[in-house]
């Protein structure tokens, strides 16, 4: 009897050790960036300058803008960059009532821009006289895969995704308090 509980265990021991066991690596994490900037203008006039998905020549890093569809939903547009480079984008929604679009990267060169599955918000609160431009986007890292190198890495994500925010927003914040 106890060999026959033995050969059990033995057994049971090597049924166990025969499963897989789950990895312990994990790939990258979502990253978001928020930035905003205060406007001495109306909402209105801020929409003016950044509401049509087809121009983002009020982006200092922006050459020209191309694309197609204008600001219905499924609506392209190719970024050439100043310097080279380009970001293909679509469309995911547009409300000019509330002044606000979203849109996703559908094709970038990681040298370009090291993020993968990239959406972002471009929105426009306020009143008559003052508006907050809020620009929010949502990524993955340029390396899906585990010990990314450091220029594809979730801190070069971050720093590059907040250095587009961080030209773009006082641009139209210039252009906004203009006159006129």
């Amino acid at each position: 009897m106890i060999r026959a509980l033995a050969v059990s265990l033995a057994l049971s021991v090597a049924a166990l050790a025969a499963q897989p066991v789950p990895a312990d690596a994990h790939g990258p994490s979502r990253q978001k960036v928020t930035k905003s900037v205060e406007i001495n203008a109306p909402a209105d006039k801020v929409w003016k300058i950044v509401g049509n998905f087809q121009d983002m020549s009020w982006h200092p890093a922006v050459e020209k803008t191309e694309g197609t569809g204008g600001n219905e939903i499924g609506a392209k547009r190719t970024l050439t960059l100043k310097g080279g480079g380009q970001i293909h984008e679509a469309l995911t929604k547009y409300d000019a009532a509330a002044h606000s679009y979203s849109y996703e990267i559908t094709d970038v060169d990681v040298k370009v821009l090291p993020v993968k599955n990239y959406s972002s918000t471009l929105a426009v609160e306020g009143d008559a006289s003052k508006s907050v431009l809020k620009w929010r986007g949502a990524f993955y890292r340029g390396y899906m895969n585990n010990d990314p190198p450091a220029e594809l890495n979730d801190e070069a994500a971050l720093k590059a995704v907040s250095a587009v925010y961080d030209g773009g927003l006082p641009a139209v914040k210039k252009a906004a308090e203009a006159g006129g």
